[in-house]
């Protein structure tokens, strides 16, 4: 008798189940709502009868949440998270060792992809990755499936979204990252970006530690992404800016390596060429590298590095004229070379030019300040303190000093 139950109630499911297949195509080939929610409704009445130990309850909750995403994804549905959740509870009842289980990792990092893209969830795209990362490993190369899970719709977006996540250095992002990279090997048109962004984290975590480790990675991942962006490649430039900054103003700050800065230099001059005349920002790819060179004349004192220097801090400046918005900045690097100079050699003649550079730097900084003409006399001293930098202060007890 119990048998004969259990084969009749075994019926039912799968008439049920037929039943919430033919409204489903129905709504994917109308998208007539009524369709949804009558596949909607055989599918929750299969799963009714289906508890948690009957063989088909992972199916059950499968059906039911493609029927309600995919009303989600077409609009006509507005609740997610249910959805979610039986993806999950699928999940749970597909371990390791069913084969069954790539779907549903698929599913469910499916699922989250569409929440995130509707309601910016950031959990939910880290959670994807992770999904993704357990879920590639399963699927074999060449196979319909790994197409699908690997394409625009299913990691490719995830590695995207996650590129665009803001600079985490906690282990957690820090484990992201090396997630999102482990996503794109070698080859994939989005690993350069995945090294830039783990080398972001890594290098905001040594700024919290001081942990050089973390640099020194950081720096390898992304000497890697720049060499899978040859000559011509659109974002070669980035990166080289990037590792010049990682090389110069921390490793060589931090361990005063002067192949460190030997390095930065020819990276800053590579910058240089990417930047030809008339392109916008030579004046600070100029700026850029005559500061390197002061840096290493102060380490090593080659006359050829300060001659340099100014050389091309001078035609930095002639790029930024009168009321160019970084005028100001460039004629104090180029007082600076011309002050460093005259420190080493007493040419007169660059003390002079430094003080006048100086003076023009201070008033485009102070005097023209938009907000000049609202401070009042009696708080001129505040004023001075809150707009005028900890360097600018310092030029100015220079050009004191000088004169």
């Amino acid at each position: 008798m119990e048998c004969h139950l259990q084969s009749l109630t075994d019926c039912e499911i799968a008439r049920q189940t037929d039943a919430g297949h033919a409204q489903f195509a129905e709504y994917v080939a109308s998208e007539t709502v009524s369709h949804l929610n009558a596949a909607v409704e055989h599918f929750q009445l299969v799963l009714d009868q289906c508890p948690v130990s009957h063989p088909d309850h992972a199916a059950a909750l499968t059906n039911l949440a493609w029927a309600r995403l995919l009303g989600y994804i077409w609009n006509h549905l507005q609740d997610i998270d249910i959805t979610i959740s039986l993806f999950r509870d699928a999940l749970a009842l597909r371990p390791q060792c069913l084969p069954d289980r790539p779907f549903s990792l698929y599913n469910l990092a499916i699922a989250l992809s569409w929440r995130h893209s509707k309601k910016s969830t950031a959990a939910d795209i880290r959670e994807a990755a992770q999904l993704y990362h357990e879920l590639l490993p399963l699927c074999p190369e060449g196979t319909y499936f790994r197409g699908i899970a690997a394409g625009k719709n299913g990691v490719d977006y995830v590695i995207g979204e996650c590129n665009d996540l803001p600079t985490d250095a906690s282990d957690e992002g820090i484990c992201l990252r090396r997630v999102v990279l482990e996503l794109c090997p070698v080859g994939h048109q989005r690993r350069p970006r995945a090294l830039d962004e783990l080398s972001h984290a890594l290098e905001s975590w040594f700024i919290q530690s001081g942990n050089i480790d973390d640099l020194d990675e950081g720096i390898q991942f992304l000497r890697e992404a720049l060499s899978l962006c040859p000559e011509g490649h659109t974002d070669r430039g980035v990166y080289l800016n990037r590792l010049v900054f990682l090389l110069r103003f921390y490793r060589f700050e931090h361990q005063g390596n002067l192949n460190d800065l030997d390095e930065a230099i020819s990276l800053h001059e590579e910058a240089l060429r990417l930047l030809p005349v008339g392109r916008e920002s030579r004046d600070s790819s100029l700026d850029n590298l005559g500061g390197a060179l002061v840096t290493r004349f102060n380490k090593r004192g080659a006359r050829e590095d300060i001659t340099r220097a100014i050389s091309l801090r001078r035609e930095a400046l002639t790029l930024c004229p009168p009321g160019h918005p970084r005028r100001d900045t460039t004629l104090t690097g180029l007082a600076i070379a011309l002050g460093t100079r005259y420190n080493k050699f007493n040419v007169s003649e660059d003390l002079n030019e430094a003080i006048d550079l100086y003076r023009e730097s201070l008033r485009i900084r102070w005097l023209d300040h938009p907000e000049r003409h609202t401070v009042s006399q009696k708080s001129i001293a505040q004023v001075k303190k809150t707009y005028i930098s900890a360097t600018t202060q310092y030029y100015l007890k220079m050009l004191v000093y000088y004169i």
